[in-house]
């Protein structure tokens, strides 16, 4: 079943909602996973930022929450199917409707006042949980960092694609997360042309920031580009 009609009637739940269960996350988290994580020094401290991830499946939020420890104001596709048996949990905590697509104001808007009030935004740039390999950004990231010019934060999370045979069995999943050096992108261009590749170039740029964070296996579209090597050399 999906839950797909649903989702642009959602919206993010008040903050102290999301910090309380900002803690159900910490405690989750230590009883079901064994959590390695590295990076924790390079979380922005008392501003906003935009932190982005890889996603290479559906329960990366709560792991997102787990790593950064601040409420977060995710952004989630509205033009995606999510089953009904795992809706509950995007229910709960709330999230920004994002026409992958197409960002319609409300989406800017709600983002930009998240930033002004000194909170953090959660954005997957990829758009889906479809594989475990990265794969090229949506436009959304790029516009939205360009347009807050809030730092943007580079995270990566492996060990969650075989998590529900690993429960099942009674096996605490072995969780990987790192977080990068955060880096505050140049302002959109005003020219539609010079606007446009900007957002592709920051696209790329992104993706290649969480794949520097990355084993070569998962660097999926970006393997051998020479970026990572680059961002790889300053990820900690």
């Amino acid at each position: 079943m999906s839950g797909k009609q649903d989702l642009n009637k959602y919206s993010v739940r008040p903050k102290y909602v999301r910090y309380l269960l900002g803690y159900l996350a910490l405690f989750l988290g230590t009883l079901l996973a064994k959590i390695k994580l590295r990076g924790s020094k390079h979380i922005p401290r008392n501003k906003p930022f935009i932190v982005v991830c890889n996603h290479f499946n559906r329960l990366d939020p709560p792991f997102v929450i787990y790593a950064i420890k601040k409420p977060i104001n995710f952004l989630m596709a509205s033009d995606q199917e999510v089953e009904t048996e795992i809706l509950w949990a995007p229910w709960l905590y709330g999230f920004i409707p994002t026409n992958r697509e197409n960002i319609v104001p409300s989406t800017i808007k709600q983002s930009l006042s998240a930033i002004k009030k000194g909170e953090v935004v959660g954005i997957f740039p990829e758009g889906n949980a479809s594989e475990q390999k990265i794969r090229p950004a949506k436009n959304g990231a790029a516009y939205l960092a360009m347009t807050t010019g809030a730092p943007i934060l580079p995270m990566s999370i492996i060990g969650l694609d075989d998590i529900w045979s690993n429960w099942f069995k009674g096996v605490r999943p072995r969780i990987k997360i790192k977080i990068g050096s955060s880096f505050v992108p140049k302002p959109l261009p005003s020219e539609r042309e010079e606007r446009n590749q900007a957002i592709e170039n920051l696209g790329k740029e992104i993706m290649c920031r969480i794949a520097a964070l990355l084993p070569s296996e998962f660097h999926g579209v970006y393997t051998d580009d020479p970026m990572i090597k680059t961002f790889n050399k300053n990820a900690f």
